[in-house]
């Protein structure tokens, strides 16, 4: 009995778990990586090559709807049609499937754009009610027409499909109506399985982490409960575009059936419209005035997902205005990024004020910032706003607004660490913390790195070290406000010394790009009569020529399979590599292989997607495959080559990995 009880009890907190929509106390930033018609610069293969980058700052990607819209036409995602076909105009279903494998190798998730108000029909023979079988895991899930609300389009479905011989449901809709699509009868048994299954199909098969409910105004509240208990997010985060009041409500309404909580958070339009009129009617006191964001409350702050623009407020590049922020990009931001709620970034945002996003981002983790932390105004006036946030770790202070340096913080209290047009960042003296004043990544040439102590003990110094070890009173020691040259790669770790102890440390890694040659290694599993390099760069330049490019002749043996090989060099430190490998004649090709920014080992399988050859990316188990170490005089003799596969003519003083008769063996 005692087993059974705690059985129970086990699973009850495990449905609990998974009912809550958004953790408490969560520390994670999210980014929007699309705008309205970003196929160009979005695509899943493009996003999975800033994986590095992206991966170190956000621990959330929101993406487009990923299903097939039945079009090879550039399509958003928004009038679905297929659910399990997970081929859009992002990219191909395996190249979904690598990108998202390749940020949750770094701990990052991807957040599902989930379309199930409507669903668009495939439109065979005009029909307005048509929509395809799909199997999945051997079971065939197909909407009917009689799974289409009642009142749908405001009664012009159901004439037409009177005219047709056919029936829609006889239930009217439980939200609002779009005309786009059909409306989705939610009440629906076949409705409510189709979803189910296809949502389950996205965290279990797919490997999303969670799920962007699109338009939750068109059904109730209460089947988001189901579908969320169903397939149990991680994260859950509805759309409903109102008043705070309303959005609170309907938090309310997604509440579970086992743990009586919320089952996903919301977006919080007001903190947006709140960032928007103060920034356009250039009158900061708008931050303060009602109405309050549903992250000013603090029982629902956990729920809300904080922005200052999205896809459908931007101004996009067919003239549409929409409803954008026309200045200030920084300052909505750092205001974004020093509130409690969970902060989600614009991808142009991202894109276009990087360096400083990044430093606000730190600056958010060096207070300790959650979505459940407390703030208070600090002074409010036209030309300024100041609101202090208070983390697990420090107080930050934002400043935004026309004259943000107007604002006396007192320098007793607080020291600032951050600022720029529109903005200040200021944290408490008694954080005893170091702030570096150049974010972690790669760059060009040498940094200048401002090192500032945010500490109020007696005689505090900065001790510091540049090989990642932790810093002692014995380590290099500099003055608060002073500079360090960073010439070569390293990692600056630094903390606060006083009385002989060190605290407050922090670390930031930085990487000094020197130009340098990287080797792409390609095998078949199955027979090519040639192969064809087709190379070029995040900047759409070939390499190898016009397709197919240039045909590889020079082999090497490895692990006793024969991998055609090309070295190249990488010219800046945002470049990165593509490939296509195909027959002379191009008829025979494999996917896009993107990404490519170090020696990597490629197989390519017999497998295919759609009519291209599936790739396997081996490098880790090639560089991981040393057969044994030998020292210098007990060398055996043969063909040498280093792991670019170039020969080495003298193994005098050769250390590290290289190619023996086709096997990698370590020298010391």
């Amino acid at each position: 009995m005692k087993r059974l009880t705690t059985l129970l009890l086990a699973i009850a907190l495990h449905l609990t778990a998974f009912a809550q929509g958004w953790p408490a106390d969560y520390e994670g930033v999210m980014l929007q990586g699309f705008y309205w018609d970003s196929f160009s610069e979005t695509p899943w293969t493009k996003l999975e090559a800033q994986a590095d980058e992206i991966a170190s700052y956000f621990q959330l990607v929101w993406i487009p709807q990923s299903g097939w819209c039945n079009s090879d036409y550039n399509q958003m995602g928004y009038t679905p049609v297929y659910y399990f076909n997970q081929k859009s105009s992002f990219g191909s279903e395996a190249q979904l499937r690598s990108m998202i494998a390749a940020y949750r190798e770094k701990g990052t998730g991807f957040i599902a754009d989930v379309v199930v108000n409507h669903r668009n029909n495939m439109g065979a023979n005009g029909s307005w009610v048509d929509y395809p079988a799909e199997t999945y895991n051997g079971q065939t899930y197909q909407m009917l027409p009689s799974d289409i609300c009642n009142n749908d389009d405001g009664g012009a479905t159901s004439s037409w499909a009177s005219q047709h011989g056919l029936s829609l449901s006889s239930n009217d809709d439980t939200g609002e109506d779009w005309s786009g699509c059909r409306d989705l009868d939610h009440q629906s048994t076949n409705v409510q399985n189709c979803i189910k299954a296809y949502l389950k199909f996205l965290i279990e098969d797919i490997g999303y982490t969670g799920f962007r409910y699109d338009m939750v105004k068109g059904f109730w509240a209460s089947f988001i409960a189901d579908y969320n208990t169903y397939a149990k997010p991680a994260f859950s985060v509805g759309e409903y575009w109102d008043s705070t009041e309303k959005i609170r409500q309907w938090v309310d309404y997604t509440r579970g059936y086992v743990s009586d909580t919320p089952t996903s958070a919301a977006f919080d339009f007001q903190f947006r419209y709140r960032v928007r009129d103060a920034i356009n009617n250039r009158d900061w006191r708008w931050l303060g005035w009602d109405q309050k964001p549903l992250s000013a409350e603090d029982s629902y702050k956990q729920y809300a997902v904080t922005f200052v623009e999205n896809h459908d407020t931007e101004h996009r590049s067919n003239g549409a205005e929409q409803d954008p922020i026309r200045s200030d990009t920084l300052a909505a931001n750092a205001y974004l990024l020093a509130m409690p709620g969970t902060p989600c970034i614009f991808y142009k945002h991202w894109r276009d004020c990087k360096y400083a996003i990044k430093q606000m981002i730190l600056a958010r983790r060096l207070a300790g910032i959650t979505n459940t932390s407390a703030s208070q105004e600090k002074y409010s006036a036209a030309n300024y706003y100041a609101k202090a946030t208070t983390g697990k770790n420090a107080t930050l202070l934002c400043v935004v607004g026309n004259t943000p340096n107007s604002y006396n913080a007192g320098s007793s209290q607080y020291t600032e660490i951050l600022s720029g047009k529109g903005y200040r960042y200021l944290l408490n003296r008694g954080a005893n913390v170091v702030w570096m004043d150049v974010p972690d990544g790669t760059y060009e040439g040498p940094l200048m790195v401002k090192l500032t102590a945010i500490s109020n003990l007696s005689g505090a110094k900065i001790v510091y070290t540049l090989d990642g070890s932790t810093p002692t009173a014995e380590s290099a020691q500099m003055t608060s406000g002073s500079t360090l040259n960073i010439e070569s790669s390293c990692t600056l770790t630094a903390g606060i010394l006083s009385n002989g102890n060190v605290q407050g440390i922090q670390s930031r890694k930085y990487n000094i790009f020197e130009p340098h040659d990287i080797t792409i290694y390609v095998h078949s599993d199955i027979t090519w009569s040639s192969m064809t390099f087709y190379v070029w760069d995040n900047n759409d330049t070939q390499l190898n020529g016009n397709w197919p490019g240039k045909r590889m002749t020079r082999t090497i043996a490895v692990e006793g399979e024969r991998w055609y090989y090309q070295t190249l060099r990488l010219t800046s430190p945002d470049q990165y590599l593509n490939l296509v490998v195909s027959n002379t004649s191009g008829n025979r090709q494999t996917v896009d292989i993107t990404g490519i920014r170090s020696d990597r080992y490629f197989r390519i399988t017999g497998d295919k997607d759609e009519s291209k050859f599936v790739v396997e990316d081996k490098t880790k188990d090639i560089e991981t495959g040393i057969d044994e170490t030998h020292h210098p005089k007990s060398i055996i003799q043969g063909s040498l080559f280093d792991l670019s596969g170039r020969k080495i003519v003298s193994t005098k003083k050769k250390k590290g990995i290289i190619i023996e008769k086709g096997r990698k063996v370590a020298y010391k």
